[in-house]
């Protein structure tokens, strides 16, 4: 059974940094996409990046460009999500992902969360002074 953890939510200051962390249990592919995603309160869901664990190749939604960098850590099946220079507006529920590859292109998975079937529970970040 497929199971995400996310980790790492914290109350923080804007200019501050913040690090996320995935930890996948369960999941039998070889190449699969991890997604970050986030949910602002009273918004629709927002995507942030996406890594293929095989060969790291990312995908960065335009908006989250510059602030956000994703990494992953395969010894540790772990996906993690750097964020630097934080705004009030990036508060909110951070959610991470999977979903296997298969023929589908990072890119073409990432932009259509719906697709992804795996998902964790959440972490709350709050940027506030």
């Amino acid at each position: 059974q497929v199971q995400l953890v996310e980790s790492g939510g914290a109350s923080v200051q804007p200019g501050g940094s913040l690090t996320l962390s995935c930890k996948v249990s369960g999941f039998t592919s070889e190449d699969y996409a991890v997604g970050w995603f986030r949910r602002a309160p009273g918004k629709e869901r927002e995507g942030i990046s996406c890594i293929s664990t095989n060969d790291g190749g990312t995908y960065y939604y335009e908006s989250m460009k510059g602030r956000f960098f994703i990494s992953r850590n395969n010894a540790e099946n772990t996906v993690e999500l750097h964020m630097n220079s934080l705004k009030p507006e990036d508060t909110g529920v951070y959610y991470c992902a999977v979903e296997p590859l298969g023929l589908s292109s990072l890119s073409r998975l990432c932009r259509h969360p719906i697709f992804f079937a795996s998902w964790g529970q959440g972490t709350q970040v709050t940027v506030t002074s």
